[in-house]
């Protein structure tokens, strides 16, 4: 097989820290707050807009609160964890690495006496019909590791007794989310807006809310957890950090890039757009796949097939994978494409709103030639 003459324009397929849009310019930015205090009146004006951007472009419900917070995706659900969980029950919901994880810090760390876990190997679903919404519910979204994700919210009733708590980093700006069914969601900017990393974005439902203000842990809050106050010997919540107050020192770098990649979401058509551009590049792997019989999604249903973390086996040993991840970055064709280090041998491409189709129609042939190149080998 003869080597393509077409590679892709921009060859980061990576998972996180992803690629960013398309004519990105960091000369673009609007850096005025620079060198300025995230609490001066222009700080929080850009951290502001953060959250009334994100609400007003998404299209949460008018009640649902939005901050910017510590520590990426991890820390908004380390928060929501340790902040709410112990009123109730807690169902975990884990099929990959990121879920798996939440569950060891409810289990291990918190130590909660009433935990029901629910797990599944890669590339399968646990049983959502399962699932007790009488109790809390901590679930992702979409698993970045896996390529496997939830394929709606029919399973999460309205009238639920407890909370849901969905880590939805890889998710939003990609897939539909029925927010009325979502107590607490958390996401981090560098995933399908391909922003920066170090801050979290933390959603919160008035039930949320109202959790917050009724009960308190039983174990001591670090500083970067606590989203309340006490006044008069009340818990309220803290309203500012729901404007723009960070709990810490913020980039205002990483800020002015969300902002501009918010203001191209806004460009394109919103969320409709950027989930139908995802949605597109899966189609060109599912296309590619059907048509190749050495490949296949380590999804096994379609319906739990994600549009953004794609994950594939190949039918190749580990060896001669690793083999073909290094080959496909030594031409330039793609970067960072190998599986998460607990998953399954395979590949992983990024396919989010910000990778452009003609650059995944352009890396399958690749795959074919680069396949071709380690098996023979």
């Amino acid at each position: 097989m003869s080597q393509p003459a077409v590679k892709p324009a921009n060859p980061n397929f990576s998972s996180g820290p992803c690629s960013k849009r398309p004519g990105y310019q960091v000369t673009d930015l609007d850096l005025s707050s620079l060198g300025r205090s995230h609490r001066s009146s222009l700080g929080k004006k850009q951290l502001g807009l953060c959250c009334t951007e994100t609400a007003r472009i998404l299209g949460l419900p008018a009640d649902y609160r939005v901050a910017v917070v510590p520590a990426s995706d991890t820390g908004a659900v380390e928060m929501a964890l340790w902040s709410l969980l112990g009123a109730r029950g807690v169902d975990m919901l884990a099929w990959e690495s990121f879920g798996s994880g939440w569950v060891t810090d409810v289990v291990k760390q918190l130590k909660l006496p009433n935990v029901t876990e629910y797990k599944a190997a890669y590339g399968k679903l646990p049983d959502l019909t399962k699932v007790n919404f009488d109790n809390d519910v901590v679930f992702t979204w979409n698993g970045t590791t896996s390529g496997v994700r939830v394929p709606n919210g029919d399973w999460i009733p309205a009238n639920r007794g407890g909370l849901t708590i969905c880590d939805a980093t890889s998710a939003v700006f990609a897939m539909e989310m029925p927010w009325e069914k979502l107590d607490v969601i958390t996401y981090s900017w560098q995933k399908v807006l391909g922003g920066e990393g170090a801050h979290g974005m933390l959603i919160l439902s008035p039930r949320a809310v109202e959790r917050l203000e009724s009960y308190s842990p039983p174990w001591p809050l670090p500083k970067i957890f606590r989203m309340t106050a006490k006044k008069d010997g009340v818990a309220k919540l803290s309203e500012g950090l729901f404007k723009g107050e960070t709990i810490n020192t913020p980039s205002m770098l990483c800020v002015a890039d969300y902002l501009d990649a918010l203001a191209w979401v806004d460009k394109i058509g919103g969320v409709p757009a950027t989930m139908a551009r995802s949605q597109a590049n899966l189609q060109v792997i599912e296309d590619f796949v059907a048509a190749t019989p050495w490949i296949r999604f380590l999804a096994e249903d379609p319906a739990t097939r994600s549009n953004t973390s794609v994950c594939l086996t190949l039918d190749l040993p580990e060896d001669k994978v690793k083999q073909l991840v290094k080959l496909l970055e030594t031409e330039k064709v793609a970067y960072d494409i190998g599986a998460y280090k607990d998953a399954p041998a395979g590949i992983r491409i990024w396919c989010g709103a910000t990778v452009e189709k003609a650059d995944v129609e352009a890396l399958m042939p690749w795959l074919a030639w680069g396949y071709e190149q380690v098996k023979s080998n």
